[in-house]
């Protein structure tokens, strides 16, 4: 799968027991549709972050196209944080994508895991 940014080959790891598509060129995050709920862990918690999704409307981003069925994807904005995260998702729901530090950014905030464990994995595998 190529990363919807750079255009490269993604790899793929698991997290958690969750397959992860990772770029390695500009730390981009592919979660495959259902990917964010297993993260997340708490489905309460969960469901709560995925209703807070909007689709932002005026958004002067460029879409990126979907790196399952190459559509463009839908800017939305995630609003359990300040400022606000603009994250992408497929039209069609294949997924979500994160640039670089976005998917860390939520689960902090959000505290779904109260050790923050897989925040704290995230941000040691891809520091800088």
């Amino acid at each position: 799968m190529d990363c919807p940014v750079c255009k490269t080959a993604m790899i793929t790891f698991e997290l958690e027991g969750v397959e992860v598509d990772f770029c390695n060129d500009c730390n981009g995050i592919w979660l495959d549709a259902g990917e964010l709920e297993q993260l997340l862990g708490n489905p309460l918690q969960a469901e709560q972050l995925i209703n807070s999704f909007k689709v932002d409307k005026n958004c002067s981003e460029k879409p990126r196209k979907c790196p399952i069925c190459l559509k463009k994807m839908k800017k939305i904005i995630i609003n359990i944080s300040e400022p606000l995260l603009l994250i992408d998702k497929c039209a069609k729901s294949h997924g979500l994508w994160f640039d670089k530090g976005e998917l860390q950014d939520i689960l902090k905030t959000g505290s779904f895991d109260s050790e923050n464990k897989v925040a704290k994995l995230l941000t040691e595998m891809f520091a800088d």
